[in-house]
């Protein structure tokens, strides 16, 4: 296993990180059914530990909390490991049990707290945007709670990048914790993330964590064209993929694989390793084998003309104004600077 900090923290985490989706047993939503009890949990948590992985992830609306529950007790004594959760989804039937707002946060937070076992969240996101609380009453909710030594680190998932950087000017001009991380969605079938969020990782110095890395399983090549293997995106197609272009991708990664005798799922998460910008990549399994393979990734080792060939075949089409850029690149000052001595 392969380290790295996360964002301009000094905090070390590994490439790969075990998500906990997958915990618990019941509907997660409907059309996915999860089978995964506390022993097959432990079994998983103790492979992902002893394959050097150091961060865990879950979320309070992840099987009603049965995931933080299980993740805390896989994890009990570990204090080597490090826990990512979030908030933000609804978790009751009380009008107020959603969201950003500075009760619910408390509230949120000490939940997880009491679900995962533990005094402190090393790592915590608010899961998506909540548009009916002001960022400044969710800000300072956090401040609260990180100055209360509840929370380490804070982040975004699935955020814009424009409410991100609102959130960090604020921070900046209040004294308070700065975000230091970001979750999103990121595989060679959804690179949007490239166009804003990047560049605003790169400006801000955030750490990125992904999510669905193998666009839910359609990169391991059991979803595509003529091929009737179940899996939860018969029932649940999230995230969206174009399958045109996912079935395409698909080829080039079993021939990539085939170099590297590697699957197409090992080869679809090593490439995301080439990307300087992605601290950790998100892994989940519902078995040994499965949680073997994905970790495997971490010994693949992409040439830079497989990367390439990779990149160009998924590069998604410019939006606007992205696409007008470059003509902002003034050809008249471009000659002038390369005469700069």
């Amino acid at each position: 296993m392969k380290y790295t900090t996360l964002g301009r923290t000094g905090l070390s985490v590994s490439r790969f990180a075990f998500g906990a989706m997958t915990f618990g047993t019941g509907q997660l939503v409907p059309g996915v059914t999860n089978a995964i009890d506390q022993a097959a949990a432990n079994d998983l948590v103790a492979l992902a530990l002893e394959r050097g992985v150091n961060l865990f992830d879950t979320a309070d609306m992840y099987m009603a909390g049965q995931s933080e529950r299980m993740l805390g007790k896989a994890l009990f004594g570990r204090h080597d490991a490090l826990i990512a959760t979030k908030c933000g989804f609804r978790s009751g039937e009380s009008l107020n049990a959603r969201g950003a707002s500075a009760r619910y946060l408390h509230q949120a937070v000490d939940a997880s707290l009491t679900r995962l076992g533990t005094t402190c969240i090393d790592l915590f996101f608010l899961h998506i945007p909540d548009p009916w609380t002001p960022v400044e009453e969710t800000l300072r909710a956090l401040e609260d709670l990180t100055r209360a030594g509840k929370l380490r680190y804070i982040g975004l998932s699935n955020f814009s990048g424009w409410l991100a950087q609102k959130m960090l000017s604020l921070q900046e001009l209040e004294g308070w914790s700065r975000l230091q991380v970001m979750q999103m969605y990121y595989s060679l079938l959804g690179r949007d993330i490239e166009h804003e969020i990047v560049p605003l990782l790169k400006d801000a110095e955030l750490g990125l964590m992904t999510w669905s890395p193998l666009a839910s399983g359609y990169l391991t090549g059991k979803y595509t064209s003529g091929n009737d293997r179940g899996g939860r995106r018969k029932s649940f197609e999230f995230p969206p993929v174009d399958t045109v272009l996912g079935d395409k991708v698909v080829s080039e990664l079993r021939a990539i694989g085939d170099v590297h005798r590697a699957n197409p799922g090992q080869i679809a998460l090593a490439w995301q390793l080439t990307k300087p910008f992605v601290s950790s990549v998100l892994v989940g399994a519902t078995s040994r084998e499965q949680l073997e393979q994905n970790l495997g990734a971490a010994d693949i080792e992409l040439t830079a003309e497989q990367t390439r060939t990779l990149d160009a075949l998924t590069t998604p089409s410019l939006p606007y104004p992205a696409w007008m850029q470059p003509m902002s690149a003034d050809a008249k000052v471009l000659e002038a600077l390369r005469m700069t001595p």
